[in-house]
């Protein structure tokens, strides 16, 4: 086993497949990169889910109270902010569709990670289909067992 900044990582390998890396979480858990990736892609597709419900309610339980969260209108802190700002884009882009494609880790550990993606969207924006795309980056946490954001920075 190799400490990683304050992580455990036990390097074991695995029948023919080379090594597998598994990390030692907070709460003693093993657990392996794979399995973080598949758990970390699900929660991103239900937020996306979520946002395309267009209903805050859905929406903000995926969101740490403490977050920061960056949109082209401007940077917003803490639940309240993003609420609003959440509420806001609902109201201008009617019948949106958001999709988020090409995830990726460049940071992944039991407890915190960073994924970077491209996003697309349609609406109808003052009576026009309009559409767009951009660029994400999202920190996800583990809180309590629960995966939050803590951050999200959208850009075009």
């Amino acid at each position: 086993m190799a400490a990683e900044g304050g992580l455990i990582w036990d390097h074991r390998r695995s029948e023919g497949r080379g090594t597998v890396a598994r990390e030692r979480r907070h709460d003693g858990r093993m657990t392996d990169r794979t399995s973080l990736e598949s758990e970390l892609a699900a929660f991103m597709g239900e937020y996306e889910r979520a946002n395309n419900s267009h209903d805050i309610s859905c929406v903000v339980p995926f969101i740490a109270e403490d977050a920061v969260y960056w949109f082209s209108d401007g940077s917003h802190r803490g639940i309240e902010e993003i609420r609003s700002a959440i509420e806001n884009t609902f109201a201008e882009i009617l019948d949106e569709v958001y999709e988020v494609r090409h995830l990726e880790w460049p940071v992944l550990t039991a407890d915190v990670a960073v994924c970077r993606y491209l996003f697309a969207w349609t609406g109808i924006v003052n009576g026009e289909l309009r559409s767009g795309q951009g660029r994400g980056t999202n920190v996800i946490v583990r809180r309590d067992s629960e995966l939050k954001m803590l951050h999200e920075h959208l850009s075009s």
